[in-house]
């Protein structure tokens, strides 16, 4: 069960990251970024977000 905690804490800290970015330029979303392509940080969010679904289990999963 620990284990499961840190990926929802990596995508906590991911998440924060991104909306401080989005806020930064004064953005809701990062579909308007100019950058959104070619940005790092939303990268790692959306691998953190693939890990907390899958509990960074190789392989696919069901929407």
């Amino acid at each position: 069960m620990e284990s499961n905690d840190i990926y929802q804490q990596k995508l906590d800290t991911q998440k924060k990251l991104l909306e401080e970015c989005q806020i930064s330029k004064g953005l809701k979303s990062c579909i308007k970024c100019e950058k959104i392509i070619e940005c790092e940080l939303r990268d790692r969010y959306v691998k953190s977000v693939y890990a907390s679904m899958n509990k960074g289990q190789d392989g696919g999963f069901e929407f």
